[in-house]
């Protein structure tokens, strides 16, 4: 079978799940068992030696991060887009959720890291700070002026707070990685599958 159809089994069975938050056990198997037979044909066994890559904005396609996905249990609102942008030459990550909520309620909650690479595969990553709020306020329009307004380091009309914890344990290995597709897994043994987008 080759990586391609691989590749397509999986897109297949992470479709109807709406990114893990509808799943039964059977499409959990189905999901597991198709990463599986993907990673077996990663193209890239060294992903942190190919920056090229690795770099960009990646939409989140399913997670079994019961963080992530708590987020579309509060009331009136839905998760949008989820994206975790890599800008490997800083070091940092960003993960940006937009909230959908009733007109002028959409939100946004942000978590910028560090990382350090400890591997071919892995980063250990450092929180660093929490942005949520609206989307108005916050001055949000796209991932990309966002990132700049969070690394210009000015104050936003939102909860904005420094993670000082000195005891962090987070890291994030990538297990599968081509021009646009990119498996990754974490410390808490959460699935990750992220799709490239311009």
């Amino acid at each position: 079978m080759t990586s391609n159809t691989r590749k397509a089994n999986l897109l297949n069975a992470i479709a109807p799940v709406s990114r893990g938050l509808q799943m039964t056990e059977n499409q959990r198997k189905a999901i597991f068992s198709a990463v599986a037979y993907l990673e077996e044909l990663n193209p890239t066994p060294a992903p942190n030696q190919s920056p090229e890559l690795l770099d960009g904005n990646w939409l989140l396609m399913f997670t079994t991060s019961q963080e992530l996905l708590g987020i579309d249990k509060f009331p009136l609102y839905k998760l949008g887009n989820i994206y975790q942008c890599l800008r490997v030459k800083e070091g940092k990550i960003f993960n940006i959720a937009e909230i959908k909520g009733l007109p002028l309620l959409g939100g946004i909650v942000s978590v910028c890291a560090n990382f350090t690479v400890v591997s071919d595969q892995r980063v250990k990553v450092n929180f660093e700070r929490l942005v949520a709020g609206s989307q108005t306020l916050a001055g949000y329009r796209d991932v990309n002026s966002f990132i700049d307004t969070l690394q210009s380091q000015k104050r936003l009309l939102a909860v904005d707070f420094q993670i000082k914890r000195e005891d962090q344990k987070g890291w994030l290995e990538t297990t599968y990685l081509d021009q646009d597709l990119r498996i990754g897994r974490g410390n808490e043994g959460n699935l990750f599958v992220l799709r490239r987008v311009p």
